[in-house]
């Protein structure tokens, strides 16, 4: 379920997804909601583009640590891209 950022308390949160559009956000929303999950949802900026590169805000999905490894492996189920600390984002 959508959280708020007092709900997770102390708890370290993972970033697992940057969604870029909407229609994407609220798949990935319906995704982890359908499986119980607890997450949170806060908007930010990111860097996109191929020739242009500008700045850009994209809805961040943060789960709990222990929550991470489970959460990915249903976005990779569902054809999401993955975020990847440093990196390309991975299917």
């Amino acid at each position: 379920m959508r959280r708020e950022d007092a709900f997770f308390g102390d708890q370290e949160l993972v970033l697992i997804y940057i969604g870029k559009r909407l229609s994407e956000s609220k798949a990935v929303e319906k995704l982890l909601d359908e499986a119980g999950l607890d997450y949170l949802v806060e908007p930010d900026r990111y860097r996109g583009g191929v020739l242009f590169i500008r700045e850009l805000i994209g809805a961040f999905f943060y789960v709990t640590e222990e929550n991470a490894d489970t959460a990915r492996e249903l976005l990779r189920a569902a054809k999401h891209a993955v975020y990847v600390p440093g990196g390309q984002a991975a299917r």
